[in-house]
């Protein structure tokens, strides 16, 4: 019987399990349903800016601060995770490919910035050493617009000011609920955004530039930085509850395939139980005829 009384105990507590994975599935797809509303809303408009962008920029040697490319001494890698754990190898993964760019720029003796959006980044990337280390984790608790975007300003300034060589984004890219792409890419400098054909630059569309076109660039360059700022951090929001709702899916499931397996032991366990009962009160019977 002890046997049966340790089977009833992990059957209640497996239960016990399935019900919160599979509360905490619900709540994830209701998170994700938004996030991923915020984002599918937002990539037209940071796709249209990128056309624009490409349309003024045709190679015509009109830069701004942000395109200038010179050697790389200071880095600032932007790594974005999640601020809560159990959604399946998301955060981990991020943090493996932060840890390949700090060793690639160690190799070129860069001084490196880290910059942590997510309390997993800044527990598992704190643990580094000679990094500055900088931590955004409220950004992610209520992402809006205008904080994301300071953010964005401050990395823009010091790339202005020669305090930055060089700035990447390391995030999960959302793609659909139950897979994200892992991405790797370089905010500053800017680099030219302009429609090649025939090996000669070419606008998508025909503009008549008023003012000039360097005063455009000066004014729509840091708007669709802060802007793929914005959409980077939403794009991980998004990944994120998609991926913590397919992770508590899937321990649902195999809750429910362990409470199956279970409940066949504890039904063989008590049915062999009985039919040892059964066995003494016979023999124990036949004892006494005898």
């Amino acid at each position: 019987m002890a046997n049966l009384k340790e089977v009833r105990t992990r059957i209640a507590s497996v239960s016990s399990t399935q019900q919160i994975t599979s509360a905490m599935k619900m709540v994830s797809a209701a998170k994700f349903r938004r996030a991923q509303n915020a984002i599918i809303g937002m990539r037209p408009y940071a796709a249209q800016l990128n056309e624009i962008i490409a349309d003024i920029d045709t190679g015509d040697g009109v830069l701004t601060p942000y395109h200038a490319v010179r050697p790389v001494s200071t880095v600032a890698l932007v790594v974005v995770t999640s601020n809560k754990g159990l959604c399946g190898a998301f955060n981990s993964n991020v943090v493996k490919l932060a840890l390949q760019r700090i060793e690639h720029w160690r190799s070129e003796g860069a001084t490196i910035r880290l910059v942590c959006i997510g309390k997993k980044a800044t527990e598992q990337l704190g643990k580094q050493k000679d990094l500055q280390l900088a931590s955004y984790d409220e950004l992610l608790d209520a992402p809006a617009f205008d904080s994301i975007a300071t953010l964005a300003d401050t990395l823009m300034d010091d790339f202005a000011e020669k305090k930055l060589d060089r700035v990447e984004l390391i995030y999960n890219q959302f793609k659909n609920s139950i897979s994200q792409v892992l991405s790797c890419e370089q905010l500053l400098p800017v680099e030219p955004k302009k429609s090649v054909e025939n090996g000669e630059a070419k606008a998508n569309n025909d503009y008549i530039f008023e003012p000039s076109k360097e005063e455009i660039l000066r004014e729509m360059i840091p708007l669709t930085l802060r802007s793929t700022f914005y959409r980077m951090v939403l794009d991980s929001l998004a990944a994120e509850h998609g991926a913590r709702m397919t992770a508590m899916q899937k321990a649902t499931d195999n809750a429910t395939e362990l409470l199956k397996d279970l409940r066949l032991s504890y039904n063989k366990a008590r049915q062999a139980a009985i039919t040892n009962e059964i066995i003494e009160i016979v023999s124990g019977s036949e004892a006494l005829k005898g």
